[in-house]
């Protein structure tokens, strides 16, 4: 199997990783971006899209084509469907990037911007109305449900942040949660469950998810655990808040990390591991949204070509953040 020789090594084409590699091939760095399906990345699973500036209104296919097309036309090379299964570093100090397939990519530079994957129900019709009625993102979709009768499943903080969140929009919010007392701090669950609109579900899961004929959600068919009691609950949107996991898998070694696993970076995207930098929705960040993974990876790419610059020339190179000691 082959090794390909880059300056840099992007993992992940969603929104971070296209703007990092049109940044890097536009400082003229040899560039791969490595995707294991199709680029995008979570706007591929959004429906509309009204909050990215310049954009009113616009699909997220559409968007994904135009980030693509756009960072295509500096140079970087784009891999679909290529799955990574480790980035080592070596002991020149430059990174080796194996995947699936058995090929190898070398750089002394890799940014990961491999995203987060929302925790799924996992139940009948979650992914035949995802987009349609499904949603794991309440910024990115609420509006669409002004007026309407909706529902939240989670316990958690950002359950029930997102369920306060919501009422902007909508008229009724059912908190779905399967036990008897939410997770969610005392300060949050007070905001959320003092709103009018709220109306808790405790000891409920969700079973299936339906629709009408023209494919949007009508409503969800739930269960007490207590008393097995099954029923309809009217909705028109079901946001999932059950947990989101960062795709940080495939580095090898330790690198500094929150508590569920987001990459800490320093300002300038560098990880604890010198010369490995992260951007988008795998680093701990207070939002996740279009326009901080493209934030993030422009400064991601910038970084690396001055540290690619630095060890050539023989400059001192910027440390990596420090790590943390317990």
């Amino acid at each position: 199997m082959a090794t390909h020789e880059y300056e840099v090594v992007i993992i992940g084409a969603g929104p971070a990783g296209l703007c990092a590699g049109m940044y890097a091939g536009r400082s003229m760095l040899k560039t791969a971006v490595l995707e294991q399906g199709l680029p995008g990345g979570e706007l591929l699973n959004t429906e509309i899209i009204e909050d990215y500036l310049g954009f009113e209104h616009i699909l997220g296919s559409e968007l994904a084509d135009k980030f693509q097309a756009h960072a295509m036309k500096f140079g970087m090379d784009l891999h679909t469907f290529v799955r990574v299964e480790k980035v080592s570093k070596q002991a020149d100090g430059a990174f080796l990037v194996t995947t699936e397939g058995g090929d190898s990519y070398s750089a002394p530079a890799v940014i990961v911007t491999a995203g987060g994957t929302p925790v799924k129900l996992g139940v009948p019709g979650e992914m035949e109305y995802a987009g349609k009625g499904v949603s794991y993102c309440a910024i990115c979709d609420g509006a669409f449900y002004k007026g309407h009768t909706i529902m939240v499943v989670g316990g958690g903080d950002a359950a029930l942040e997102e369920a306060d969140f919501l009422t902007r929009y909508a008229s009724k919010v059912y908190l779905v949660h399967r036990r008897d007392e939410f997770r969610a701090s005392k300060i949050v669950q007070k905001r959320a469950l003092s709103n009018p609109r709220i109306e808790a579900v405790y000891d409920t899961v969700v079973d299936s998810i339906h629709g009408d004929a023209q494919g949007l959600m009508t409503h969800a068919r739930v269960r007490n655990l207590k008393t097995g009691e099954s029923r309809e609950l009217a909705a028109t949107g079901c946001f999932v808040f059950v947990g989101f996991r960062p795709n940080t898998g495939v580095i090898d070694g330790h690198f500094q990390h929150d508590s569920a696993g987001y990459i800490l970076t320093d300002a300038n995207m560098m990880t604890s591991i010198e010369g490995l930098f992260a951007a988008g929705d795998v680093r701990v960040q207070l939002t996740r949204q279009v326009t901080t993974a493209v934030g993030d990876a422009t400064t991601a790419a910038i970084a690396v070509e001055k540290y690619l610059t630095a060890r050539r020339t023989g400059q001192p190179v910027p440390a990596p953040m420090p790590m943390l000691t317990k």
